[in-house]
């Protein structure tokens, strides 16, 4: 395994991060903390999770994939072996199952941080994220910004000041935030100059051989603030093994199994994949292994977060970290890229 450490901190992580999503859906409990084990076992020692996993979300398995991890972590002891990150959800008009408010306000904070305490059963995260913006934005598959009414009040420094109250009480170690946009993230590290607030040390966005925006604006913020990628479905719920390029049916696929997830699978995205397959296939590279390398080689990606429902899938993504592609391999990825730049943004 390769190791750096969190952003302006001296956190040793795992430049490959088990992602948690499928646990109390795809994954059974027991299959969850076979996962844990193996990845553990493997030096990856960073696990990211959130309060609305498992994915897809809903009322039933709401808070389902961190009662796994604690009942991993309960069982095993290994809470200081591993560097735990979780995420509060933002607005969201189906989400009125998880708190009265799905806002960021202190109170909201508050309940959703100690209700993921007590379901993880420790008593600090090492990382706490914002899962995306309150603010109406381009997230989640929209390219650009679109002009709308939008009742949101900039509140930064308020959400800021009530999460230094829980880094003051060592519930949190460092924050970062997700889904956010070049304008968000620099406003959060404008507010944390100025008045002496906590500092995000990452933000968590997609990233991947199909959607490279975070390039187009965010990664020269990632590079002259020192704010790290981790980087999210990079292997674009499985497209990018190439396996829906055989014709098979795969029925239990995410983006099968869940029609909703249909981010990766356009007709654009598809003739994209089929080109990048190719250079896998003329290289003899695997293409799983590729797609994952491209992201974790990226000089501002702190960690590649990963996801598998079998073993086999997590053993095959976890040894993409002895791949280095060669410059001959990034210059036909930058060719395809050009002639099909964000497919699936």
């Amino acid at each position: 395994m390769k190791y750096t450490t969190l952003p302006n901190t001296d956190i040793k992580v795992s430049k490959i991060c088990l992602g948690t999503m499928t646990f109390g859906e795809q994954n059974t409990e027991a299959e969850g903390h076979q996962q844990m084990d193996y990845a553990l076992e493997q030096g990856v020692n960073f696990f990211d999770t959130a309060e609305m996993y498992a994915v897809p979300a809903r009322e039933a398995t709401y808070g389902s994939t961190e009662k796994i991890i604690g009942t991993w972590l309960k069982k095993t002891g290994n809470r200081d072996k591993i560097v735990l990150a979780s995420k509060i959800a933002g607005p969201n008009p189906n989400f009125g199952y998880m708190r009265e408010k799905n806002d960021f306000s202190a109170a909201s904070i508050q309940y959703a941080l100690e209700k993921s305490l007590q379901r993880l059963q420790t008593d600090y995260l090492d990382l706490y994220q914002l899962h995306w913006p309150e603010r109406k934005t381009n997230f989640f598959g929209k390219l650009g910004f679109k002009l709308e009414e939008d009742a949101w009040q900039d509140n930064i420094h308020e959400v800021l000041t009530a999460l230094d109250r829980f880094v003051k009480e060592g519930k949190i170690k460092h924050i970062g935030l997700s889904n956010e946009t070049p304008w968000g993230i620099s406003r959060f590290l404008e507010e944390s100059k100025t008045h002496h607030l906590p500092r995000i040390k990452t933000v968590q966005n997609p990233y991947s051989l199909l959607n490279r925006t975070y390039e187009i604006g965010n990664a020269e913020i990632s590079y002259r603030e020192n704010v790290g990628l981790l980087a999210y479905s990079p292997m674009a719920f499985g497209v990018l093994s190439g396996k829906f390029l055989t014709g098979e049916k795969l029925p239990n696929a995410r983006i099968n199994k869940f029609p909703q997830f249909s981010r990766y699978n356009s007709e654009q995205s598809t003739q994209a994949t089929k080109l990048y397959s190719e250079i896998a296939q003329k290289h003899n590279l695997n293409m799983a292994q590729m797609a994952l390398s491209f992201v974790t080689q990226q000089p501002f990606v702190t960690s590649n977060i990963i996801g598998a429902t079998s073993l086999s899938q997590l053993k095959e993504n976890i040894e993409s970290i002895n791949l280095t592609l060669s410059e001959t391999v990034l210059e036909e990825i930058e060719a395809v890229h050009k002639i099909s730049p964000n497919p699936a943004p």
